[in-house]
C-alpha cells in the first residue's frame, strides 16, 4: 500500500520505521521540507521518499496525520486528499463534548474517508510492541463514519503486528481514543480492550 505519513517526529519516524518493515511504499513529509528528511529516508531505505505534504498526499492512499491537532487542518489544500483515506492519529486534549479532532478533519477534507487510528500509543510502546512474540499483539483501535476506510486501516495497522478494536463511528470513537478517553495511553490486547468497553457501557 502506498501511505504518506505528515510528521516525522518520534511518532510519524516511528510509525515510517514499521511500514517500511511491512512491506508498504511510504511518503514521508514535514514542516521542514523533503531535504530535511534526507537522514530519515536514508535509514528507511528505498521503499521511502521524502516529498512535500501536498505531494505526499496526492501519491498515497491512506494519509497518516501524526502532528499536533492544531495544524492538522492547515497542511493541504482539500483536494489533495479527496478520496483518499485520511488518519487522525492527532491527540486532542479533551475540552467538553464535540466536535473532536477527526470530526474537524472531517469537516475540513470533505471528499476524504477519515479513520481515527494510531494515536493511543506513546512512540516507545508503538515500536516496541510491533509483532511482539510469545504474546497476544497490542490493540489499536479504529474508528470512522465510513466501513470500507475502516476495514483498509485495519488491515494496515494489523500488518504492522498489531491487533484491531473497532470503536464504531467517528464521534463515539475519538472520544475513546483522545487523550481523557478511556483508551488512550493504556496497554491493551484486544480482548483486554473489549472486556473495558463492555465494562464501561454496563456502567453507563
Amino acid at each position: 500500500m502506498r501511505v504518506a505519513v505528515i510528521g516525522s517526529g518520534r511518532i510519524g519516524g516511528g510509525l515510517a520505521r514499521l511500514l517500511v518493515r511491512a512491506g508498504h511504499t511510504v511518503f514521508v513529509a514535514n514542516s521542514r521540507g523533503p531535504e530535511s528528511l534526507a537522514g530519515l529516508v536514508s535509514l528507511l531505505g528505498p521503499s521511502a521518499s521524502a516529498r512535500s505534504a501536498v505531494d505526499a498526499a496526492r501519491s498515497a492512499q491512506v494519509v497518516v496525520l501524526a502532528v499536533p491537532a492544531s495544524v492538522a487542518g492547515d497542511l493541504f489544500p482539500a483536494d489533495a486528499v479527496t478520496g483518499k483515506i485520511l488518519v487522525d492519529a492527532t491527540n486532542q486534549v479533551r475540552s467538553g463534548g464535540s466536535p473532536t479532532s477527526s470530526e474537524r478533519l472531517a469537516a475540513r477534507y470533505p471528499n476524504a474517508s477519515v479513520v481515527k487510528s494510531l494515536n493511543t500509543m506513546r512512540h516507545d510502546v508503538l515500536v516496541a510492541a510491533a509483532g511482539r512474540t510469545g504474546q497476544p499483539p497490542l490493540a489499536h483501535f479504529v474508528a470512522s463514519d465510513d466501513e470500507d476506510a475502516k476495514q483498509t486501516v485495519a488491515s494496515l495497522v494489523e500488518s504492522l503486528g498489531f491487533a484491531v478494536v473497532d470503536t464504531g463511528d467517528l464521534h463515539t470513537g475519538s472520544l475513546l481514543q483522545q487523550p481523557g478517553g478511556l483508551l488512550f495511553d493504556i496497554e491493551l490486547t484486544a480482548e483486554e480492550a473489549t472486556d473495558r468497553l463492555a465494562a464501561a457501557h454496563v456502567r453507563n
